[in-house]
């Protein structure tokens, strides 16, 4: 035996480990590596909310309206910072003396945000919206007041703020302007159907029960095809929806309902939800 051949084969053995060694490292190392610039597990989205309200929402000054109660609690802030937009009323300072009034009555940061307004009064429409925990939209015009909303980009906004799980919720032109299709008085002459936001799927008819001409109308609407299917609310009910879909109906009044409206062949069903009685 060649007396260099033992150290030969010895030298093989520790250059055959070496790069086994070499290469674990090497994987291990990669592995890490993979490990480090794997993203971060995606959090949970915001809880997007609307109170869609059937009949008027604020309610005598002076006394805690309880749906407005219901409202401010989906907040889930003890002192919620709450945002009132008048928009639909063309910003009429009764309907602001009326929210301040009656927001008196909780623990809570009222505001309001007027869109009839000149630049130097007023930074963005963003600063006030965005820092919102709750937008209550009163009523009003329904028309008039998504087309000044689109003209100043504040649909945009509110749908920024909706994904962010600001609450939103209102009464009349603020009940109907989150789904697709609503029933309106902002025309001259008749009721008509209006093209709205579509935060929510189908249409919405408010005052169900206050307006006698609403629930023939709207259920031949839906019969015919004219609208989509959709909600109906009388007043003293409202309809919480929780990412899109219908979670609760809430009212203070036995005796008012929601309904679903629906077109099945030729006719229109309309089918009683359950209710939840709030104590006041």
């Amino acid at each position: 035996m060649h007396p260099h051949a033992g150290r030969s084969y010895s030298s093989r053995i520790w250059t055959v480990a070496a790069v086994f060694f070499l290469l674990l490292a090497a994987s291990l190392g990669l592995a890490n590596a993979e490990a480090t610039v794997q993203p971060a597990k995606t959090q949970p989205s915001a809880k997007r909310q609307i109170l869609a309200f059937g009949g008027v929402g604020l309610e005598k000054a002076g006394t805690a309206p309880t749906l407005m109660k219901y409202f401010l609690e989906l907040a889930g802030k003890k002192t919620p910072r709450v945002c009132f937009m008048p928009s639909g009323t063309g910003d009429a300072k009764g309907e602001i003396t009326r929210w301040n009034d009656v927001m008196k009555t909780y623990d809570c940061q009222p505001k309001v945000q007027k869109v009839y307004i000149a630049s130097p009064s007023t930074k963005s429409f963003e600063a006030e919206l965005l820092q919102a925990d709750a937008i209550y939209i009163g009523g009003g015009n329904a028309v008039n007041m998504l087309a000044i909303w689109k003209v100043q980009g504040i649909d945009k906004i509110i749908r920024q703020a909706y994904d962010r799980g600001i609450v939103l919720g209102g009464e009349g032109a603020g009940s109907i302007c989150w789904f697709e299709q609503g029933l309106t008085d902002s025309r001259p002459g008749k009721l008509s159907i209006m093209d709205c936001l579509g935060f929510l799927k189908g249409s919405n008819c408010p005052d169900y029960d206050t307006d006698k001409s609403r629930r023939p109308l709207y259920q031949d609407w839906i019969k015919k095809g004219e609208i989509k299917d959709g909600i109906a609310a009388d007043a003293g009910v409202a309809l919480h929806f929780v990412d899109e879909k219908l979670v609760k109906v809430v009212g203070v009044k036995a005796n008012a309902k929601a309904y679903r409206i629906s077109r099945t062949g030729d006719k229109a069903m309309e089918e009683a939800l359950p209710l939840e009685l709030l104590a006041k």
